[in-house]
């Protein structure tokens, strides 16, 4: 696995500016706005995660089949923008199982080797937007067939601590779901800005795959550090709004309670 993403990073100097440059700076901006927003819309949020999901399932489970994923995708991001809690919980034990994969994995998806130095002399030539997508399609097959073989090299020990993981998030879900909810978005939008980053950073020449897998722990410290920030942030802001909108009913509540008669002075 760190070999194959390795490899694509020293072919990112032969990939087309366009397939690095607008995805890494819609991946920044989309990862800023989910990271410290995100569950002020989470109802939308989640539709746009749904309808991902439904269309990555539609094409693995059905096929090459446009409308048939398209079908599937409609119908996942319905579901979870109005059934919540119950995607929210989904979404938490799928984060869950695959952040404890990534860790527990590390020790069978091989090592890392030194970081490529700079190409100098020779110029490489530079693909198209087509041929790009293609390579990375092709980058990431075998990066999914070298995943499996992890996967079958991983003992049970590794898969009943990944199903605890996701369990517990289940659970944790149900019972604390705004903070799980907020701890999904922030860490989505971490997960947006990593990537859009190393696609930036590959843009310009660097290794950032290489220096990830060199200095992992530190690495691993920004993503959790991040992770954390966000939800306390979105925590904070979203329980204001409820307050506020609460006093707003409230005050509307108020105000269309009848009004005792004034006194006419005809009356008197």
């Amino acid at each position: 696995m760190v070999e194959v993403l390795q490899n694509l990073e020293q072919a990112a100097t032969r990939l087309s500016p366009l397939i690095l440059i607008g995805p890494g700076l819609a991946g920044v901006l989309l990862g800023l706005f989910v990271w410290l927003g995100g569950a002020g819309f989470k109802k939308y949020l989640l539709a746009v995660v749904g309808a991902s999901t439904g269309a990555v399932l539609g094409s693995l489970v059905i096929g090459r089949n446009a409308l048939s994923a398209a079908a599937l995708a409609g119908i996942a991001a319905v579901v979870a923008a109005i059934l919540q809690r119950v995607f929210i919980a989904i979404l938490a034990a799928a984060l869950a199982a695959a952040i404890t994969f990534a860790v527990l994995a590390r020790p069978y998806a091989g090592e890392a080797s030194a970081a490529p130095a700079a190409v100098g002399g020779t110029q490489a030539v530079i693909l198209d937007a087509s041929q790009s997508v293609k390579l990375i399609a092709s980058y990431a097959t075998e990066f999914c067939a070298r995943a499996k073989e992890v996967c079958w090299h991983m003992p049970v020990r590794d898969w009943a601590i990944m199903m605890g993981a996701a369990i517990a998030a289940i659970v944790a879900g149900s019972c604390i779901w705004r903070v799980v909810c907020a701890l999904c978005c922030a860490t989505l939008g971490t997960m947006f800005i990593f990537a859009g980053m190393i696609l930036l950073l590959l843009y310009k020449g660097s290794a950032p795959i290489s220096a990830i897998f060199h200095k992992a722990p530190f690495y691993a410290t920004v993503f959790a550090a991040m992770a954390v920030f966000g939800a306390v942030v979105q925590l904070v802001f979203c329980r204001q709004g409820k307050r506020k909108s609460r006093r707003v009913e409230q005050a509307g509540k108020a105000g269309e309670e009848p009004q005792p008669a004034e006194r006419n002075w005809r009356n008197s």
